[in-house]
C-alpha cells in the first residue's frame, strides 16, 4: 500500500513537471507569433483584433462537439472523466456567440463571420481533437485542455486589456476573452483536481503529456495561420 502511494504521488508530482515545461515551450511559441508580437510591442490594430476573432470562432464552433464526443467514448470504469466532459461540454456550447457578439461590436457582421472558413491550423487542431476524442477512454484530452483553459485562464484577461489600451474598447467589445479568464480559472482546477486526484497512473501520464504537447504546437499554429 505504501509502495502503490509513494508510485501515485511520484507520477503526480512528475506529471506537473512535465506539463509545466510544455506550457513554458507553448509560452515561447506564442511570443513569436505576429499578431500575439504586433500586440505586445503596441502596434496592433482594430484589424488584428477582428481577424484574431474571425479565426478563433471557426474553432470555438467545434469545442463542445469534440468534448462531447470524448464523453461518449468513456466507459464506467472512467465514470468521474465523462461526468467531467459533460458538464464541460454544457458550460461550453454558447462560446461562440460571445466571438459573434464581440466580432459585430467591432465593425465586423455575421454574415462574413458565419461564412468563415478554419485556416490551416485549425483544420489541424480540430481534425486532431475530434480524432483523438473517438478514441476508447481518451484520457490524454486533459492535456488538451491544460493548454486550452490554461491559456483563458492566465492569458486572455491580458490580451483583453491590452486590446483596451492600445484600441480605446469598451468591456462590452471584449467580452469573450474578459469571460474566459475566470471560466477558464473555474475549468483549470476542475482539471488539477482530476490530475492530482490519484486516478492518473504512468501510461495515462505519458498520454496527457503527449496530447498537451501536439495541442500547444496546433494551437500555435492556428494563431501563425491567421486568414490562410
Amino acid at each position: 500500500m505504501t509502495d502503490t502511494l509513494a508510485s501515485t504521488e511520484t507520477v503526480t508530482e512528475t506529471l506537473a513537471d512535465r506539463l509545466a515545461a510544455v506550457w513554458e515551450d507553448f509560452e515561447a511559441r506564442l511570443a513569436r507569433v505576429p499578431v500575439l508580437a504586433r500586440l505586445d510591442d503596441g502596434t496592433a490594430t482594430i484589424d488584428d483584433y477582428r481577424r484574431l476573432l474571425f479565426n478563433l470562432r471557426q474553432q470555438v464552433v467545434d469545442g463542445s462537439l469534440w468534448i462531447s464526443r470524448a464523453a461518449s467514448n468513456f466507459d464506467i470504469p472512467h465514470f468521474e472523466l465523462r461526468a467531467a466532459a459533460i458538464k464541460h461540454a454544457e458550460e461550453e456550447h454558447r462560446d461562440y456567440l460571445m466571438i459573434e457578439r464581440d466580432y459585430v461590436a467591432v465593425g465586423g457582421t455575421l454574415a462574413e463571420l458565419r461564412a468563415g472558413r478554419k485556416n490551416l491550423g485549425s483544420e489541424a487542431l480540430s481534425g486532431y481533437m475530434f480524432h483523438y476524442a473517438d478514441q476508447p477512454n481518451p484520457v490524454g484530452l486533459m492535456g488538451a485542455m491544460f493548454i486550452i483553459e490554461g491559456l483563458g485562464a492566465r492569458r486572455a484577461a491580458a490580451w483583453a486589456a491590452r486590446y483596451q489600451e492600445l484600441l480605446g474598447l469598451a468591456d462590452s467589445q471584449v467580452h469573450f476573452m474578459r469571460y474566459h479568464e475566470q471560466a477558464d480559472a473555474a475549468h483549470t482546477g476542475d482539471l488539477e483536481a482530476i490530475l492530482t486526484s490519484g486516478i492518473v497512473d504512468e501510461s495515462a501520464a505519458d498520454e496527457i503529456v503527449r496530447c498537451a504537447e501536439v495541442v500547444a504546437r496546433l494551437y500555435a499554429l492556428q494563431l501563425e495561420e491567421l486568414d490562410n
